[in-house]
């Protein structure tokens, strides 16, 4: 797994070990704020050269036959910032937008983004969410809606696009799809109805389920994972039965389960995890990507594995879906593929694709491909340089510094473009550096800082 800046916060607290948390988080944001203030000079200065450099050779944006206007959402995130890269390379105009929360979008300052705009938390205001992006649909004349979700969001995109629909394309699942995609239990039932490989799963909606489990009757061990998203508990992956049953029982009444919040517990298949991002359209698979993977993923490398995309092939067919999906994977000692769980959304994956000229015609070209595109030969794996200085805190041999090192020459920063270079500069030192700061105002913690999405992860946060 990933190294990260971390901070395990207790659920309940009492006073004084509230205030305790209150000095730990201050010293914490402190401190990297601090390191944020070293790297920015050099962060700065890279920039600046960068735009001195590509001045005389920066390529104009291909003029498309028909040029569209594309709306993304998810303007935080980079899989968003590649998506507009992406489109604007192919000759379209791109409108960017995110919650309100994240104003401070480094993103928005891309050569890429023609006009940014930010609407409401659907979850907080799910009618308000729905008319804002319906007055941007009109005000920009959109021509197609791609939303790149966060997972809170996922299903009120689905509700907004009647709406939209009017008015432009929506590239996104109705709701009752992208409902079943995101329920782990639902997607796992879906998925075996159609004969494909997905592990032994039940939906629990109470403790007691699991400590009256039989487990002696499993031949692998089991872990629980939310239905819904959790930013911070989805890391978490304690293997059932505990030693004793008193540990299991003590384990499973500490997570929230309940009938409304449910939980699936899913057979645990030893093997190689793997991800996948799939962009599709009646149907056909338009365009797919794979890598390994893991609980905390920060780096894409395309795998060739055609197992896996025959699954995607075969389960995207059945439902003739449009829109975007990931895939986690298990591949097991025998080969077997074993789908985990389904996210209907954009995967960070998409980064892959930052050198291919394809994309935007697989998003929005009306006629079959001979094959999927995937990422070019000549891509480089994808990471996120401020977090790959993170793990140099974790390195203690020789060889995992000789690793480390491999790692960077063989790759590329994810946000950072010669040609584009300024969202390298605002996500990490405007954009992340201003969260800090609003979470040092009201001395919150957080777990940890995920550059790729763009944001602080907090317990009980988006």
């Amino acid at each position: 797994m990933a190294q990260s800046i971390s901070l395990s916060l207790p659920e309940s607290t009492t006073p004084s070990t509230g205030i305790r948390i209150k000095i730990v988080a201050l010293f914490k944001t402190l401190g990297t704020l601090v390191l944020l203030l070293i790297a920015l000079p050099i962060n700065a200065l890279i920039v600046l050269l960068s735009l001195l450099w590509s001045i005389p050779f920066t390529k104009k944006p291909a003029i498309a036959a028909h040029p569209q206007t594309i709306l993304v959402s998810g303007g935080k995130m980079t899989k968003a910032l590649q998506l507009a890269r992406s489109f604007h390379a192919a000759g379209n105009r791109v409108i960017l937008v995110e919650g309100h929360k994240y104003w401070l979008s480094g993103h928005r300052f891309s050569n890429a983004v023609s006009r940014f705009y930010t609407v409401p938390a659907p979850q907080d205001d799910p009618e308000g969410y729905i008319q804002a992006l319906l007055e941007i649909v009109k005000k920009e004349k959109v021509d197609i809606y791609v939303p790149v979700c966060s997972p809170v969001a996922s299903y009120y995109d689905s509700l907004a696009k009647p709406a939209l629909s009017p008015y432009c394309e929506v590239f996104h699942f109705d709701a009752e799809i992208t409902k079943m995609l995101d329920d782990k239990f639902a997607f796992t039932d879906q998925a075996r109805s159609l004969g494909l490989s997905v592990p032994k799963s039940f939906k629990i909606t109470d403790a007691e389920q699991v400590i009256n489990f039989d487990f002696s009757k499993e031949t692998r061990k089991y872990i629980i994972k939310s239905i819904s998203y959790d930013s911070v508990r989805r890391l978490n992956l304690t293997k059932l039965p505990c030693d004793t049953p008193e540990e299991t029982a003590a384990f499973v009444k500490s997570l929230p389960i309940s009938p409304e919040k449910p939980w699936i517990m899913q057979e645990f298949i030893p093997g190689k995890e793997l991800c996948t991002h799939s962009t599709v359209r009646d149907g056909e698979l338009r365009l797919h990507c794979c890598s390994d993977s893991s609980a905390f993923q920060i780096n894409y490398e395309n795998v060739e594995n055609p197992q896996i995309r025959e699954w995607v092939q075969h389960f995207v067919k059945s439902l003739g879906l449009t829109g975007q999906v990931s895939f986690d994977f298990i591949q097991a000692e025998d080969g077997t593929a074993y789908a985990i769980e389904c996210n209907p959304r954009t995967h960070s994956a998409i980064t892959m694709f930052y050198n291919h000229p394809g994309v935007a015609e697989a998003y929005f070209g009306k006629t079959p491909l001979a094959a999927p595109l995937e990422p070019l030969a000549d891509s480089k794996p994808t990471y996120w340089i401020y977090h790959e200085i993170w793990r140099l805190t974790g390195i203690r041999s020789g060889k995992q510094l000789q690793t480390w090192f491999q790692r960077l020459v063989r790759g590329t920063d994810a946000i950072y473009q010669i040609d584009d270079p300024i969202p390298f500069l605002t996500l990490h030192h405007w954009q992340i550096t201003l969260l800090l700061l609003q979470n040092l105002q009201k001395l919150k913690g957080w777990v940890k800082i995920d550059f790729n999405i763009g944001k602080l992860v907090e317990l009980g946060g988006d």
